[in-house]
């Protein structure tokens, strides 16, 4: 590369980097938030939280990074049309296509890792969050249980008290639990409790020993107490499981064996970063275009009108191909194609205007 390619790498590569960290702490806050809420619900224990945000990373990176390289490609070259860089550049005769080196050589190795990670590296993070999240409901200790305190959960449906945990949590002393529902209220006292999961129906059951139940309903006097000697009490399922294996979390070569139109949208929407951090590259040079008196906001304000469009555009595709709407064949390369074109007669457009100007 000559001086003027490098010295432009450079400015993009830096502010790549610094978009990319801002975007990955604004996005985990945004996971931190979702998952605390889920086990404010109940549907994922406190003890796996940094687990899950470790595991949500890879999604987050294919998330990230083409709109990282879209704002660092805009930045950097607008600070140069903004600083009149650019104008003395042109006039050594530089333009456009000798960006095309420096663009090269910034947003394929982003593409290759891009692809890396959603074929292989998201989908076995995934499958292991899920893996994560079942098995932690098989032990009170990960659960989040702790002694000694009430824990409100199911929307406050469920209310469960420890006295004491035991053998890494999967023993339990001194037990009370409340369910209620809108016809009846239980409460189950018990001396001793224990996890196991029924491998049949993949469901998890607290077997109870030397307790009592309290059952009643909502607006009546009686009451029904039984008294055991061990009795199984069925823990309701989180609201995030599901019975099969979410695409999400399925290898690729998986994928392409089923081969239907949903596991076919999945498998496009695993490619589409690679792809979108490309085009979104070429794209960033016209629309970073601007009059060295023109500030910056209008151009970044249509660059992020110019993703949210195209993002959008093809997660309506996914749904559109997993539906049955759009042939598999027609997809989502089509978004590609169309934003690509667009992005090449706008360059080309902008190259005849400079050599007239």
């Amino acid at each position: 590369m000559t001086i003027l390619q490098k010295y432009i790498f450079r400015e993009w590569f830096w502010t790549l980097l610094a978009v990319f960290i801002v975007l990955t702490i604004v996005l985990l806050g945004v996971f931190l938030g979702e998952m605390l809420n889920d086990m404010a619900d109940g549907r994922m224990p406190p003890g796996l939280l940094w687990i899950q945000v470790l595991l949500q990373l890879p999604e987050t990176m294919g998330n990230i990074l083409p709109l990282s390289g879209f704002i660092a490609i805009m930045w950097g070259l607008g600070r140069l049309y903004r600083d009149q860089e650019m104008a003395v550049m042109r006039s050594t005769g530089f333009g456009w296509r000798q960006m095309l080196r420096p663009l090269i050589n910034l947003v394929v190795p982003l593409a290759v890792l891009l692809l890396v990670i959603e074929i292989s590296i998201a989908p076995r993070a995934a499958a292991l969050a899920d893996e994560k999240l079942e098995q932690a409901f098989r032990s009170a200790a990960i659960w989040g249980l702790q002694e000694g305190r009430f824990h409100v959960l199911q929307n406050g449906e469920l209310v469960v008290y420890v006295e004491a945990l035991e053998d890494d949590g999967r023993v339990l002393s001194n037990i009370f639990i409340q369910q209620t529902d809108e016809a009846h209220e239980q409460v189950w006292i018990a001396k001793r409790g224990n996890y196991w999961l029924d491998e049949e129906t993949n469901q998890k059951y607290l077997t109870l020993e030397d307790g009592q139940i309290t059952d009643s309903e909502r607006g009546q006097l009686d009451v029904r107490i039984l008294n055991f000697s061990r009795n199984d009490l069925k823990l309701p399922e989180p609201d995030s499981s599901s019975n099969g294996v979410r695409l999400e979390s399925m290898p690729t070569a998986e994928l392409l064996a089923i081969a239907d139109a949903a596991s076919w949208a999945e498998l496009q929407w695993r490619l589409s970063p690679t792809i979108l951090v490309l085009v979104l590259g070429l794209l960033a040079i016209p629309l970073a275009h601007s009059d060295p008196r023109e500030g910056r906001g209008s151009r970044v304000v249509l660059g992020i009108l110019s993703y949210a469009i195209y993002a959008n555009t093809l997660y309506l595709c996914r749904s559109w191909v997993s539906e049955g709407v759009l042939p598999v064949s027609f997809g989502m390369w089509w978004v590609h194609a169309l934003v690509f074109g667009i992005a090449l007669i706008w360059l080309r457009r902008q190259g005849r205007m400079s050599q007239h100007a």
